[in-house]
């Protein structure tokens, strides 16, 4: 990975202090035309979509194809993200965009395209968009250092949504002169400069003595991590609640210019790139925002304005009124957007930052998905009016979510502390051999034991969140001071990657549960191998077919 601590510009919390590092810099300045051509193709597919069929769900399912595959495979590609580099990985998802778009451009030309292959092909550049996130992302952690992250963050997103001011405007000019098919040509095109900048990072790929999980296995600790992670579920819950009801103005966008303001393909682009100016004039104004309101005030204020701007839109049926309504929209939903971004990267450590970032954009990208599909059909029951005014009701109570979910504090990045020394043992170990059983004795006096117990409530998320299970705390009857942690790992390498996974306040935490200890000697710690004779047989002749 990039080596950031040697990289020291003279800043670090300006806004544009991440672009004064190279690597960050080329890679975003190509990830820009990227996102431009990503939106060209956007625009062409949804107006495409509206000449071959006159029903709203149709339209409205164009956006589903494209977000679906983010829901249906954000957690298997944020583990290929955390287990392999995760420039190769980038380079992978955005061949598979290249593909669909060219695959897209050829058959249009020949008159081929379908409805069902036109969404086909939005799913299929969809699953390269939804594989290319997590790599992405946290790749951002590695070519900048944790104070310019959030900085760099909203970049990616004013990135995105620079694309969205000017690439639905082109696209519209683009649609209504040459057709969907040079819309589609044009991103082809735009998708290389990226395939450049990303082949040119020369990316040092991290150590680590042990060796890399399993698929499956990293899935299930990507799972296990955000189970046990309160905060983090409280963003993903409230992202997702964000997605499906606000989703109705990016769905229902083609609608909202065909039949609310009586357009065509240049007022669709219109609209689209005055809510992608509003996200950059949101993204702008977000350090701002975030030095004077906590998380949970910024998003109620967001949910608000939301609101306000969908329902002026399904009221509105003049032009500017309804584009200057949509800037607000955009500036709201970019700065929910970048704020739940943010909390997820800065809590999250880097063992499993891109399946925890992979869980976030499944959540926001499913609720859009999940959304799209009901506001669409709730748009051919009732109206496109009666759908946006459905949507902005919900907005205006979503801040009661706050109630229950309330926003958790983002303070710095979680710092992954030092690696420790592998534990000293006298029993022949290989790595598959398990489950091993971990028992920590603490003596704890009796005026201590609500505070001691508080403590290991907080220890039990922590050991669970790094791959421990069946965790247990037990008193003696017999010797009331003495109270036993008990833990399993599945094998001897899980258990050395659990034991070095902790962040540096988990070992804080860590240090803070042996304080309660008042015996004469050191908290005692046993780590005792517990598996069946038939694994010891397969181990033994897996042994002697390699001694062989």
């Amino acid at each position: 990975m990039t080596d950031t601590s040697k990289l020291q510009p003279p800043r670090t919390d300006g806004f544009t202090a991440p672009l004064r590092y190279p690597t960050f810099r080329r890679i975003w300045l190509a990830s820009l035309l990227a996102n431009l051509g990503i939106l060209i193709q956007g625009v062409g597919a949804a107006w495409e979509m509206t000449q071959m069929t006159s029903f709203a769900d149709q339209v409205a399912v164009v956006q589903t194809a494209l977000m679906l595959p983010v829901m249906l495979i954000a957690i298997p590609a944020g583990a290929i993200a955390d287990m392999y580099d995760r420039r190769l990985v980038a380079l992978v998802a955005l061949s598979i965009e290249l593909c669909g778009a060219t695959a897209l451009t050829v058959l249009d030309l020949l008159g081929l395209t379908t409805p069902d292959l036109l969404l086909a092909l939005c799913f299929a550049i969809g699953s390269g968009i939804a594989l290319m996130g997590p790599a992405w992302l946290c790749s951002v952690r590695e070519q900048v250092p944790s104070e310019a992250l959030p900085a760099a963050v909203a970049l990616d997103g004013i990135s995105y949504n620079i694309g969205r001011s000017a690439g639905p405007a082109l696209g519209g000019i683009i649609v209504a002169n040459a057709g969907a098919v040079a819309a589609f040509a044009v991103s082809v095109l735009l998708y290389l400069p990226l395939m450049l900048a990303l082949f040119s990072w020369k990316r040092i790929p991290g150590s680590s003595r042990l060796p890399p999980e399993t698929f499956i296995r990293a899935i299930l600790s990507g799972v296990r991590y955000i189970v046990n992670s309160q905060s983090i579920k409280i963003v993903l819950t409230r992202s997702m609640f964000n997605g499906v009801i606000g989703g109705a103005i990016i769905a229902l966008m083609p609608l909202v210019a065909r039949d609310l303001v009586n357009g065509g393909a240049q007022t669709y682009g219109v609209m689209l790139s005055a809510f992608g100016l509003g996200a950059v004039i949101g993204a702008l104004n977000l350090n701002q925002i975030r030095k004077r309101m906590s998380g949970e005030a910024a998003i109620r204020a967001c949910a608000l304005s939301m609101g306000g701007a969908v329902a002026a839109v399904s009221l509105s049926h003049q032009t500017v009124l309804t584009a200057a309504a949509v800037v607000l929209a955009g500036a709201a939903w970019m700065i929910a957007s970048v704020l739940f971004s943010i909390g997820v990267q800065l809590m999250a450590p880097g063992w499993v930052a891109g399946r925890a970032l992979a869980a976030y954009h499944a959540a926001s990208s499913g609720g859009i998905a999940v959304g799209s599909w009901g506001w669409g059909h709730l748009a051919d029951a009732a109206g496109v009016n009666t759908a946006l005014l459905v949507s902005a009701v919900l907005m205006f109570a979503s801040p009661l979510l706050g109630l229950w979910m309330g926003m958790p504090r983002i303070g710095a990045r979680s710092e992954e502390a030092e690696m420790l020394e592998d534990p000293k043992v006298r029993l022949p170990l290989t790595g598959r051999c398990g489950p091993l059983v971990v028992q920590i004795e603490y003596r704890v006096a009796p005026e201590n034991e609500r505070a001691f117990r508080n403590v290991m409530q907080e220890v039990q998320l922590s050991r669970q969140r790094n791959g421990a299970y069946a965790w247990s705390i037990a008193r003696d009857i017999a010797d009331p001071e003495l109270w036993t942690e008990r833990y399993q790992c599945p094998t001897w390498f899980d258990y050395l990657r659990q034991r070095n996974r902790s962040t540096q306040l988990e070992r804080a935490l860590d240090r803070e549960a042996a304080a309660f200890h008042i015996g004469r000697e050191a908290v005692r710690i046993r780590r005792m191998l517990e598996r069946p004779r038939k694994e010891q047989n397969q181990d033994r002749a897996a042994n002697e077919a390699l001694s062989k």
